[in-house]
């Protein structure tokens, strides 16, 4: 007989913890999030822009003058839906939640984690007009240093970006010869969750806060030096302003006739897990699933830092 005690809502919350401790890319860019239920991917809702102002020159003769304070609202599609569903046996269910966690919910809300760094960082194809660090030159390596950082600073200083929450994410490759200079070896490394703890390169390198994702790297992402050679062996970092980029989350209705669902939410993430029993394998299954969107709010806001080969130089 499963143990009683490991219940949807016990999964629920579990997987809510793990999942808000191990991504990266979810904690820096520009979240919206409001206990909405929504009942189907595919759901299109609007979210406010950060209000833009210009400062103006005081005139004490004419006094100050009034700025409407327009955010803007942008439409955004909640059609990214993971979903990480998984047989348990009767003596995985009589686990006590921590091995159960260990051995089967922490490998799948990581999955669902690293899914939603990836989709976030589909978004630099929104960014391609905007690079700093690679050129024709045959050997990028000598590009591979963390100060590159300051070209991607002069971009978004040049378009006005403000100064503060400002981020650079790099992949394995740009680590390991990042970590080479002595900037990180001065640098105080800390973030504020475990996965950004884990992430951190340096807590400023030259304006911004530097982070590492294995996510970094995909096949579908590729970027052109200016003559517009592809060049597929490069890792693509980006350095971006949080209002950049966006992440919409909203959490889903139970659904109907599921008796064993709880959804839950915390810090705008939503984690619905639902529980049943396939009789025609006579085995049990967790269902762990979220919803959500993402978007490029301002594509002058980020950088696509080309500086780092994933290739081992000869």
């Amino acid at each position: 007989m499963a143990n009683e005690f490991i219940t949807p809502t016990i999964i629920a919350r579990q997987a809510l913890a793990n999942l808000y401790e191990t991504t990266v890319m979810s904690q820096l860019v520009y979240r919206d999030y409001e206990d909405e239920f929504v009942s189907r991917i595919g759901d299109t809702i609007t979210i406010r822009k950060p209000a833009k102002f210009e400062a103006k020159n005081f005139d004490r003769t004419t006094g100050i003058e009034i700025q409407n304070a327009v955010e803007g609202k942008i439409p955004i599609t909640l059609d990214r839906f993971a979903d990480v569903s998984f047989a348990v046996t009767a003596e995985d269910l009589t686990l006590n939640i921590v091995d159960f966690n260990a051995q089967l919910l922490a490998p799948a809300t990581e999955a669902i984690a690293q899914k939603i760094d990836r989709d976030i960082l589909s978004l630099r194809q929104d960014v391609m007009a905007y690079k700093v660090g690679l050129n024709s030159d045959p050997d990028p390596f000598k590009y591979a240093n963390p100060r590159v950082a300051i070209a991607a600073r002069r971009v978004l200083n040049q378009h006005n970006v403000p100064a503060t929450d400002r981020y650079i994410v790099v992949g394995p490759e740009q680590e390991a010869l990042w970590l080479s200079d002595e900037l990180f070896h001065r640098a105080d490394a800390r973030g504020d969750t475990e996965g950004l703890r884990e992430a951190n390169l340096g807590r400023r390198v030259f304006g911004f806060d530097s982070y590492q994702t294995q996510n970094i790297k995909e096949p579908e992402f590729r970027a052109a030096d200016p003559a517009g050679t592809t060049l597929p062996d490069h890792e693509i970092g980006v350095a971006f302003h949080r209002t950049a980029f966006a992440l919409v989350t909203r959490p889903l209705v139970l659904p109907q006739g599921a008796a064993n669902a709880h959804v839950e939410s915390y810090k705008g993430f939503g984690i619905r897990v639902v529980m049943d029993y396939d009789i025609t394998k006579k085995q049990d299954i967790v269902s762990i699933d979220t919803l959500y969107g993402i978007k490029t709010l301002d594509p002058q806001r980020a950088v696509l830092i080309t500086t780092g080969a994933t290739k081992t130089k000869p």
